[in-house]
């Protein structure tokens, strides 16, 4: 079951993460955030939910909204047989979301914690990250360090990558 926006903003309540809400309108892409023409501040994020050759494996890979995934470079970088993008049908039993949404936020709904969460080491460590809440009509500006806060929070394996 997908935990919502209102979830999110009450965990980050809880750890004392500031944040700022953007609402508007449904978005899919990184295309259409950019076709919104918002005033707001901070690296935009790229996230990919992807599985190994078996399936047993699941990774939510966060990067620059600018980049491309090299997958056949980073399944060899962490000792991963190929890796592919999951199906629909993963995303949702493993962090109950849907296409055009995917967000780090919806570790919350990873209980077995067994999603892999893989961090582009060019996130700006000292800057704001955006990403959606669990849903595609909002945005939310964090500091990336509460970012990783709500990571380590969250229990999910955290690694920073190379893309």
């Amino acid at each position: 079951m997908n935990k919502g926006k209102e979830k999110i903003y009450s965990i980050l309540d809880e750890l004392n993460i500031k944040y700022i809400k953007h609402e508007h309108e449904a978005v899919y892409t990184i295309e259409e955030v950019n076709n919104l023409q918002l005033d707001i501040e901070g690296q935009h994020c790229k996230n990919l939910f992807l599985r190994n050759r078996k399936g047993n494996i699941h990774y939510l890979l966060i990067l620059c909204d600018e980049k491309m995934a090299d997958l056949k470079a980073l399944a060899k970088e962490i000792g991963s047989t190929p890796l592919s993008m999951a199906s629909e049908e993963r995303l949702y039993k493993h962090l109950g979301l849907t296409p055009g949404s995917v967000t780090p936020f919806g570790i919350i709904n990873n209980s077995d914690k067994k999603v892999k969460v893989l961090l582009d080491k060019d996130l700006k460590h000292d800057g704001k990250i955006n990403f959606h809440p669990n849903t595609n009509t909002a945005t939310l500006t964090i500091d990336y360090k509460d970012f990783y806060k709500f990571l380590q929070w969250s229990g999910n394996e955290i690694r920073e990558v190379s893309i």
